[in-house]
């Protein structure tokens, strides 16, 4: 099995301007070498059968995604408008700002198939293209926030993956995103 750094995820997980939310102390290279290299502690379902995450000791700096809001944070919640591409449109995310997490102990990168990223018109030539990371204290999956769900329901013309919304999945991921949020 080979695994390839899609240009989406490049952009997101290493921007090269020194944000503190991206992967720390590597490279996309040596990011992508040692998932090739190292098995992983966990291989996790995906949304969709094209979806898997595979569960990966940190071996970075890189901290936590996602913080529980807690009445002492709350105070540091911002929002705006964003979109992740300059073609898509933009949509209402949550983050804190001013807020120091833990260095998390799990790497979990997404990883789409390669007949999943020719469809969406990205083609690899590996088996599986990463398309995102999580860095979690557990090696398990942090809930999909809900507007990319809705947006993987529109379809790949609107950034998504074109697979429908499923409502339980949506309500538990309302639910952890209501009591959770990123931070920058």
């Amino acid at each position: 099995m080979s695994i390839e750094l899609t240009d989406f995820a490049r952009r997101r997980l290493f921007p090269g301007d020194g944000r503190r939310t991206a992967i720390q102390d590597i490279s996309p290279a040596q990011f992508v070498e040692r998932l090739n290299a190292e098995p992983p502690e966990r291989v996790l379902p995906g949304y969709a059968d094209f979806c898997r995450l595979h569960a990966h000791r940190n071996w970075t700096s890189t901290k936590c995604s996602a913080v529980a809001i807690t009445d002492e944070n709350r105070h540091l919640l911002r929002s705006a408008y964003e979109a992740r591409t300059p073609d898509e449109l933009p949509v209402l995310v949550r983050w804190f700002e001013g807020l120091e997490p833990p260095v998390a102990n799990y790497l979990v990168p997404i990883l789409y198939s390669r007949e999943q990223m020719a469809k969406e018109g990205t083609p690899i030539t590996a088996d599986w293209g990463i398309v995102g990371c999580l860095y979690t204290m557990a090696p398990e999956e942090i809930p999909m926030v809900p507007i990319t769900m809705m947006r993987n329901a529109l379809g790949v013309e609107e950034g998504g993956s074109g697979v429908p919304l499923d409502r339980e999945a949506y309500r538990r991921a309302a639910a952890f995103w209501s009591a959770h949020a990123n931070w920058r």
